[in-house]
């Protein structure tokens, strides 16, 4: 399998080699030469398959023979290690649990399956790796797990000033060793601007070995296809008719493995772009206009994106004709006033805590389903309701129990170095760290 780049097609590398640059020239990202569809029968018989073996079928024709089959089925092994349970919120809408990793969001698959396949092609690599990355909330947290104390690679991790969680921030600032965190005076988008000039930088590139873990990295955005499989395992048991499945959608890695794996041949009725005050996708899909814009902060934190890197692969998956995505994907804008009433009223009624991400997700699904009468879907739910403890303990007037994983870690000290939106800043750090 070849990987091509969006933004000139003519540079056309290897699953691995992509894997280690992260994007390619002009900051275009990569994205595979065919498409390989899922054969009929796994598709209509995966309650026969085990949850390892859905994954490595997922994942082995993007990758051939660059990784060994023995070692691919233990990274993905490794991967989903964890519980991923589809539950029912009340008849019409489940709730896939993608939050009962290590760090308790759903950045643990794609980005442990990451580092493995990393930590497996740089293995003899001489030169010190520096995996650079931003965040908008878990990215962060997920990346320096997967790779924290990992020997030979560093991790650099930028995040926006006060725009995380309290949960969120400790775990990207806590850890220490080969993990550095730079709180950045601005938006995510600005830090993911800061990530992009990075890479395209002649003098960091000659001196450091870079690589990225956010969701413009291949490693990162292909294996997030594997819950989708792992939830129509789940919905097949009960279910008869496709479902509608809602994603939280920031940076638009997690809905566009979704829409890969149905263009794959994954059965879905429709899917939902779910956003909060950040709409620039949601207005797309109304009006044609693509016009990114400063990111606004919300509750949903993890979603306050200005300008998706990662839309740009799902025009790609639509071939650019806008008919086709806007028969598939609906997008939907919720406030956060609209995100505290739906965490009060799911509580209420069916006494299940959806977190900010989650909320605006059931909120969007629960308008889409109001519309279209006689259809069922699921959300994603990306992330533990402690990660958000004021928002949800205010909702639901409920104490949210920190679990013991958690309670070591918030109390070690936070570390960070404090940087402004400026390049120049981020190129001295980088160079002086090294």
């Amino acid at each position: 399998m070849k990987y091509y780049n969006l933004k000139d097609r003519e540079e056309k590398i290897d699953f691995r080699t992509a894997t280690i640059k992260g994007q390619g020239k002009n900051k275009g990202l990569f994205f595979p030469e065919s498409i390989p569809p899922f054969k009929e029968d796994f598709i209509q018989n995966l309650n026969q398959y085990s949850d390892e073996e859905i994954a490595y079928q997922c994942m082995k024709d993007f990758i051939g023979n660059e990784i060994p089959s023995e070692i691919l089925r233990k990274i993905v092994s490794e991967t989903i290690s964890f519980d991923i349970p589809l539950k029912k919120i009340n008849d019409d809408i489940s709730v896939l649990e993608l939050f009962h990793g290590p760090t308790l969001a759903f950045k643990d698959i794609g980005a442990g399956f990451m580092s493995r396949c990393l930590s497996y092609f740089l293995e003899n690599q001489q030169k010190k790796v520096t995996v650079l990355v931003a965040t908008s909330g878990d990215t962060g947290g997920a990346v320096a797990h997967g790779f924290y104390d990992l020997p030979g690679i560093d991790v650099v991790i930028l995040y926006p000033k006060n725009r995380v969680s309290p949960v969120q921030e400790k775990q990207l600032t806590a850890l220490g060793k080969n993990i550095y965190a730079l709180e950045v005076n601005g938006s995510f988008d600005d830090c993911q601007n800061l990530v992009k000039q990075a890479f395209s930088n002649e003098e960091i590139n000659n001196q450091l070995f870079l690589t990225s873990a956010n969701s413009i990295n291949i490693a990162r955005w292909l294996p997030q296809q594997i819950y989708y499989l792992l939830a129509l395992k789940q919905w097949q048991q009960t279910e008869n008719k496709a479902p509608v499945i809602c994603v939280p959608s920031g940076n638009f890695g997690n809905i566009c493995a979704g829409v890969l794996a149905h263009i794959r041949g994954l059965p879905t009725e429709h899917f939902i772009a779910a956003c909060n005050a950040n709409d620039v996708i949601p207005t797309y899909l109304e009006t044609q206009d693509f016009n990114p814009k400063k990111a606004v902060a919300t509750l949903s934190n993890a979603m306050d994106v200005g300008d998706p890197s990662n839309f740009v692969r799902i025009l790609e998956l639509f071939n650019n004709e806008f008919n086709p995505l806007k028969h598939k994907i609906s997008g939907y804008s919720i406030d956060d006033s609209k995100t505290i009433q739906t965490i009060s009223e799911v509580y209420k009624k069916e006494h299940y805590i959806l977190e900010p991400h989650s909320a605006v997700a059931f909120s969007a699904l629960e308008q889409y389903l109001k519309e279209n009468p006689g259809k069922k879907g699921f959300i994603l739910g990306t992330a533990h309701p402690v990660k958000f403890p004021e928002a949800v303990e205010n909702a639901i007037n409920t104490k949210i129990e920190i679990p013991l994983s958690l309670d070591t870690l918030m109390k070690k000290e936070k570390k960070t170095v404090e940087i402004n939106p400026d390049f120049e800043e981020l190129k001295r750090f980088l160079l002086d760290k090294n």
